[in-house]
């Protein structure tokens, strides 16, 4: 109680000797903006919705929650100060008036700044935090709710502090290093703070009323478009990968294709970078930093080495760090081109050649293209050359391996179906106005008529799910893997005076009549993920837009794969039960999801330690089991594993327990359809 009682002091005394901060203030430009975004969503969004009291409630709360996703800021009685507007935003809205959005902002950077000055005040007294305690803290945003009083929120900022300085400790930092880490992490976001201006308020408003009609639908103020067109473009040198923030984090959302992220291949999806060095210089903690200001210092000359401190997606409770060091480049479109390999199989007395070909993206080079370059590149004629030396290889089947293809060109995706399939439909696509149009493909034979395998994962969007839905909807191969994004719509970049409106337009459906929207594309035979499906994908997002379906449109039937899946699963489970790099898989899976399941931390140093202990016993252990079973030598320590596991990416000899094990399956489709094909023959012959 001593101890909280000096919190309270210490944060009473901060705000005192602050003061507040300076309120933002719209302009004319931003409610003539405002206006016009909420006309163009009106007249031409996907989703027709009415901008009413129901909205105005809407956006009131999830205001709130964009703004404090945890509930730390505000008080309940900050919230309860709003309550009268709760049905007044929409009249606001259609006159311009931002004043209840900007006084929201306006209380919210004022408690951000008391908050980050009472933590400041305490980090530079002598108040000193007792790791000896058995006290905990719960991470579980979905649980809380918001504080009641001013102590509950000291005591909880106090708990807060603790635990980042423990993990600060946990990774390797002195005591006082850590502290003095975390008071300059505290002053930067002040510093961040108050670059912020109207402009910021406005977008941050505006993108909270865009996302309440689907989470692909935001507002790009100038400063926003600028980043948004470099990355459309490529043209600008960087490491390659999506970023976007979660509460004061910066985090992965996707490594681009051929990019040097990609080619570094330690980063990966949901990591988490606080740290941002320029080649041996030391490392600027950016927690808390602006989105655009992280990627400006992410960003740099070509050939020139940056240093990221991640927080692996893996790590239980943020206690363990790494850093990674990558070389600027520009991603090349060359460096995302379809590639092939060979994997050769004994099953049985037979010998199998699986080839595979990796599409890490849909591309093509319109500049090229448009240039009449005969030499242009694609990802269909691409894939077709690949095709080509695959059959001069004498290959037995095709694995299509879309896995972390995030989509691109829809044209591309319907020109892959075509290398496959006779003409005939491949996506219907629906319009705002409900017009329904169909792309077609017009090949008069397939180019590949042989086994096919089209393997899928969670980060599978788009432009993939369009391929390998048409592929299982005509029966044409087998999809395998974990059920796909679920990203079933498309935007367009309305132009505004200030800035632009991207917009959900249009929505995809499959030749079946099925939206790949929400649901994404089931596989017909599924693999584990180390995705939390829950936490990854369409489904996951707020607003997203429902699934649905419409019209089937004819098409051919190649083959009806049902009599074939509960034998095809049923060598698939035999096979991989003694595979040890599949069960080590299976341990990896178990044991990352566990630690994402756990939201309550010990504050005790002595218990933390003993935990970390035991969770890094776990991984040595499944690695030596996995090692046993294949009659390796087992390791010491986790450090070994660590060294062997980087030496493996270096000599790109990591194992792929999917890659291997779809080779198999289609190994024993191939077998499956061809004793099939016999037994119809057989039979047709005695009816004869």
């Amino acid at each position: 109680m001593k101890l909280l009682s000096l919190a309270i002091t210490l944060f009473l005394l901060a705000t005192t000797a602050y003061g507040k901060t300076e309120p933002l203030v719209f302009t004319k430009e931003h409610s003539q903006t405002a206006m016009e975004i909420i006309e163009t969503l009106s007249s031409k969004h996907y989703k027709k919705q009415l901008v009413d009291d129901n909205f105005s409630s809407r956006l009131l709360d999830s205001y709130f929650d964009a703004l404090d996703p945890v509930k730390v800021y505000f008080l309940k009685s900050d919230v309860a100060q709003f309550e009268a507007s709760r049905y007044s935003f929409d009249e606001a809205l259609a006159d311009g008036d931002l004043a209840q959005g900007f006084a929201i902002f306006n209380l919210f950077r004022e408690r951000i700044a008391e908050r980050l000055e009472s933590n400041i005040a305490l980090l530079e007294g002598d108040f000193s935090f007792d790791f000896s305690l058995e006290e905990t803290i719960n991470h579980d945003r979905d649980s809380r709710s918001w504080m009641t009083s001013e102590a509950d929120a000291n005591d909880y900022w106090r708990k807060r502090m603790k635990d980042s300085l423990l993990r600060l400790v946990l990774s390797g930092k002195e005591p006082d290093a850590a502290r003095e880490l975390l008071r300059k992490r505290y002053a930067n976001q002040l510093k961040q703070l108050a670059r912020q201006d109207a402009d910021d308020a406005v977008q941050g408003f505006i993108n909270v009323l865009a996302g309440i009609y689907d989470p692909h639908t935001s507002y790009l103020a100038p400063r926003t478009l600028e980043n948004f067109n470099i990355s459309m473009s490529l043209s600008l040198e960087g490491i390659g990968a999506v970023l976007q923030m979660e509460d004061e984090f910066t985090k992965i959302v996707r490594i681009v294709p051929g990019g040097p992220a990609d080619k570094q291949g330690t980063l990966a999806a949901e990591d988490k970078i606080i740290g941002v060095a320029q080649d041996d210089a030391d490392m600027v903690d950016v927690i808390g930093w602006r989105l655009d200001d992280v990627v400006d210092l992410i960003r740099g000359k070509k050939d020139s080495r940056v240093r990221l401190e991640v927080i692996p997606s893996t790590s239980e409770g943020g206690d363990k760090t790494t850093v990674v060091a990558i070389i600027r480049d520009k991603v090349k479109l060359e460096e995302q081109a379809a590639k092939s390999e060979v994997i050769e199989l004994q099953q049985g007395d037979e010998n199998f050649r699986a080839g595979v070909i990796t599409v890490p993206a849909f591309y093509m080079d319109f500049e090229a293209y448009r240039q009449r370059d005969p030499n242009f590149k694609s990802t269909s004629r691409d894939v077709m050359k690949l095709i080509i030396d695959l059959k001069k290889e004498g290959v037995d089947g095709i694995i299509l391996d879309l896995r972390n293809n995030g989509g691109g060109s829809l044209y591309e995706a319907t020109s892959l179906t075509d290398l496959f399939i006779h003409p005939g439909p491949v996506v219907q696509i629906r319009h705002a106005d409900q017009h329904v149009s169909r792309e077609q493909r017009a090949r008069q034979r397939p180019f590949y008529d042989g086994p096919l395998i089209v393997l899928i994962n969670r980060l599978s969007a788009s432009a993939s799910e369009i391929f390998a839905g048409a592929i299982q909807d005509y029966g044409r191969g087998l999809v395998a893997g974990t059920t796909s994004f679920g990203k079933g719509t498309v935007q367009v970049l309305a132009p505004l005076k200030q800035g632009r409106l991207k917009l959900t337009e249009s929505k995809f459906y499959r030749v079946s009549g099925q939206s790949t929207q929400h649901r994404g594309v089931v596989p017909d035979i599924a693999f584990p993920s180390y995705f939390d499906l829950e936490e990854v994908g369409e489904s996951s997002q707020d607003n997203a837009l429902p699934w649905d379906s419409i019209r089937e449109v004819r098409h051919r039937m190649y083959e009806d794969f049902d009599p074939l899946l509960s034998v095809l699963k049923t060598q698939h489970q035999l096979r991989v039960e003694t595979d040890p790099d599949w069960q080590f898989m299976l341990d990896e899976i178990a044991i990352i999801s566990e630690q994402r399941e756990l939201q309550t931390f010990t504050l005790n140093k002595a218990s933390r330690e003993q935990l970390k202990e035991q969770r890094e016993e776990k991984w040595l252990a499944i690695e030596n089991t996995r090692r046993q079973k294949r009659n390796e030598p087992v390791f010491e320590s986790t450090d070994a594993v660590e060294a062997f596991r980087k030496q493996q990416k270096e000599d790109e000899k990591t194992p792929d327990p999917i890659l291997q094990e779809t080779a198999h399956l289609l190994a024993d489709y191939t077998h499956a359809a061809a004793a099939s094909l016999e037994t119809r023959l057989v039979r047709k012959e005695g009816v004869q």
